[in-house]
């Protein structure tokens, strides 16, 4: 397991940076006697030895400094709605705009098509600084936790520099509704990927800053519950955040439908439209309650090539990675901060 000091941001551009430390500890008893990375990254890249996960439904950023503090107060003071407004995409050729506006395809149109509306408090965007580009680059969720301070994104969605959460984003607020929270630490598996048996650990945690008031953030916008994947065919609700530049609207877009076994693999696969880049890391929840906005957590948008196929089906069919031992294991490990 990676744990990645990611929301400790950068107060100056051109802080100075020191080498990271890494040190070997034993895992929790999901995973007895195997052996975990614990890495303190300077920068916030993966550890060395760990591959770089392919680009599909966005891309890592690069990590900040960890010696300076990064409170939410700051988070809020930095992702100003200007800023939020300018985010771009950290892979702009994923599902841009126009491919939404193409032809039809010959083919049937997709089973269902997400809707747009406007979020629920458990689910919200990551933004962070991608080089010099103010990134919206994945959606993330809250999760029950002993400190309630912990969320649930892909394995691939490396917060950056600056890194904040801010849960049912509105575009174009001048305050947000629950919000800007500073991100802190991240956990995700070294060998994590978005191919091969790595793409079957694409999932990550991240603890975030408590607010202004003191208080955690899952005292302020509640928390879903992070459950084992119950088998291959699940009756879900999937919420996430396209990026602007894929989605106009700039809005939440929700979507009820059914899972089953992407072939081949240890991964699900739903078949739902509007999912573009910027989704990675929307949670599927399962027993989802309309009144609580919260539900059980058994997926997120991830896995095999980033969360999807590639080409002009990539918004309508998402993959998930299948949450057994691995990602309760890391989920304690994570509750631990």
């Amino acid at each position: 397991m990676e744990r990645n000091t990611t929301g400790r941001g950068r107060t100056t551009r051109h802080a100075q940076k020191r080498p990271g430390r890494r040190r070997w500890v034993a895992a929790g008893s999901a995973v007895a006697g195997a052996a975990v990375c614990l890495s303190l990254a300077s920068v916030g890249h993966a550890a060395p030895d760990a591959p770089r996960a392919a680009a599909h439904r966005d891309r890592p950023s690069p990590g900040p400094h960890p010696d300076t503090t990064w409170t939410s107060r700051e988070a809020a003071a930095y992702w100003t709605p200007d800023r939020m407004a300018a985010a771009a995409p950290a892979d702009p050729e994923r599902g841009s705009s126009d491919r939404a506006a193409a032809a039809p395809r010959a083919k049937a149109a997709p089973a269902a098509t997400a809707r747009h509306f406007d979020g629920i408090p458990s689910v919200g965007v990551l933004f962070s600084v991608d080089g010099d580009a103010r990134a919206h680059h994945c959606t993330a969720s809250v999760v029950h936790s002993p400190h309630g301070n912990l969320i649930l994104t892909a394995g691939h969605c490396n917060p950056g520099t600056r890194a904040a959460f801010v849960p049912q984003y509105r575009s174009g607020a001048d305050k947000q509704p629950y919000g800007v929270w500073a991100i802190e630490d991240s956990f995700a598996y070294p060998g994590r990927g978005t191919t091969g048996a790595g793409a079957d650990l694409d999932f990550a945690f991240a603890t975030v800053a408590p607010g202004e008031d003191g208080r955690p953030v899952e005292e302020v916008t509640g928390g879903n519950s992070l459950s084992p994947t119950p088998g291959y065919a699940n009756d879900v609700t999937v919420v996430g955040y396209p990026n602007v530049r894929h989605d106009p609207q700039d809005r939440a877009v929700r979507c009820a439908t059914r899972t089953s076994r992407l072939s081949g693999t240890r991964e699900l696969r739903m078949e739902c439209g509007g999912f573009y880049g910027g989704t990675s890391g929307s949670p599927w929840l399962s027993d989802f309650d309309e009144e609580s906005g919260t539900g059980r957590v058994i997926g997120v948008i991830g896995g095999l090539n980033g969360g999807g196929p590639k080409g002009p089906d990539s918004d309508r069919i998402s993959y998930s990675p299948y949450f057994g031992e691995k990602v309760l294991d890391l989920y304690a490990r994570a509750s631990q901060e």
